[in-house]
């Protein structure tokens, strides 16, 4: 491809997404603010440019023709009990203080409806997923206030099995979901919270799915078949997406997409840990441990074709209904070449034309997918309407 004819499709996929802008499914800004600046807001000012300290910006959000952010609620999965209730209302308040320091920019959004009005007014839509089932402590109580506050996603696992899931990362501990992890479930549908099975593991994704009488959602995975990395979709729970009106929303963390980066993220990993760092750590100092690791050991580098294949493989395996985009931007220490930061969707877009995407398909992939399985689990609500509220606990369920 010449750069005239890269360019031009790159134009045509700005085009596209003017009218049918991205939802991406996860974004970690709230907690790279808590850990860079403690929540200063003054030191990080997303209306100007961040792109020194963050993947993410007002600025990049418009540029990259973002309509809609679930914003990532995530605390680190070593926080347990009591603190990881709080440190998950502290993310949930920097999302509202975002909301209200940048009105003309960010509308809080809460339903399908609410994405459809802030598109319409030409704000990006705000919502909230909450990244592992540690931040209710085991209480349908507190997953409850969690929906009350905005929080209209739960992955139902970190990086480390809890006492009613188990994670993809983690050794096998439940099977699956435990008799409340179910129960969890039910109660999600019932309030209309998307489950999100990101990060979980393949008996958890199929107990979930078995379940769930709404959509789920994986809000940043990648395909097992493409990548073989436990964080990734096999194809079997792929296959089922259809039958459950699902959306897998494909993410660009290189260790997820490229083969030969898993690897090496292991060795940088276990380097970051030499170092006394915790291995997400992004902050600068982290930063720095990392370039210097990778100046001596050259990182393999995904790009957005490496992202486009594990698209293409999971729109014929799931279908184009059933397909989406979660970055983790802001998450991540490293991202692909033209998916630097969250600017970067029209190349991805412009690599997906250039491979005979249609514009109808492209458009599902980046906006209607996702609000439309947003307003599916709202109508499965609105049916469990007369079931009342879920006082099980721990203890009864699982013994």
């Amino acid at each position: 491809m010449t750069p005239g004819e890269r360019d031009r499709r790159v134009d045509r996929a700005r085009e596209l997404l003017a009218a049918h802008p991205v939802v991406d499914g996860h974004n970690d800004l709230p907690w790279a603010l808590r850990e860079q600046v403690r929540y200063d807001l003054d030191r990080r000012d997303i209306a100007a440019d961040q792109s020194a300290s963050l993947h993410t910006d007002i600025p990049r959000l418009r540029a990259g023709g973002v309509g809609a952010q679930f914003w990532s609620v995530y605390v680190r999965s070593d926080l347990a009990g009591d603190a990881a209730v709080s440190a998950t209302l502290e993310q949930i308040d920097v999302v509202e203080q975002l909301l209200a320091r940048y009105p003309g920019d960010l509308a809080r959004a809460t339903t399908a409806d609410d994405m459809e009005s802030a598109r319409a007014e030409g704000r990006i839509a705000s919502l909230m997923g909450a990244e592992g089932g540690h931040s209710i402590n085991n209480s349908l109580a507190t997953l409850r206030a969690l929906h009350a506050l905005g929080v209209r996603y739960m992955t139902l696992t970190h990086n480390d099995n809890i006492a009613w899931a188990d994670s993809a990362t983690d050794a096998p501990g439940v099977g699956g979901l435990s008799p409340f992890g179910r129960e969890v479930v039910r109660e999600m549908n019932r309030v209309g919270m998307l489950v999100d099975l990101s990060h979980v593991a393949a008996t958890t994704m199929r107990d979930a799915l078995a379940v769930s009488e709404a959509p789920v959602i994986f809000s940043h995975s990648s395909a097992r078949a493409v990548c073989d990395h436990p964080r990734n979709i096999p194809d079997d729970v792929l296959a089922l997406l259809p039958a459950n009106g699902g959306v897998a929303m494909a993410t660009f963390v290189p260790k997820f997409v490229l083969p030969e980066a898993v690897e090496w993220t292991r060795r940088a990993d276990e380097n970051m840990r030499a170092h006394g760092l915790h291995h997400l750590d992004t902050t600068a100092d982290a930063m720095k441990v990392h370039r210097a690791f990778e100046e001596a050991d050259p990182r393999p580098v995904a790009t957005v074709a490496t992202v486009a294949d594990h698209l293409d493989h999971m729109r014929e395996v799931a279908g184009v209904d059933h397909i989406g985009i979660g970055g983790d931007f802001d998450g991540t220490a490293f991202t692909p070449a033209g998916l630097e930061d969250v600017a970067g969707y029209p190349n991805l877009i412009a690599e997906l034309l250039g491979r005979g995407w249609s514009e109808p398909d492209v458009a599902k992939l980046t906006w209607h997918n996702a609000v439309r399985a947003l307003r599916d689990a709202e109508s499965v609500s609105a049916s469990l309407s007369h079931v009342p509220p879920s006082n099980a606990t721990l203890a009864e369920l699982d013994g």
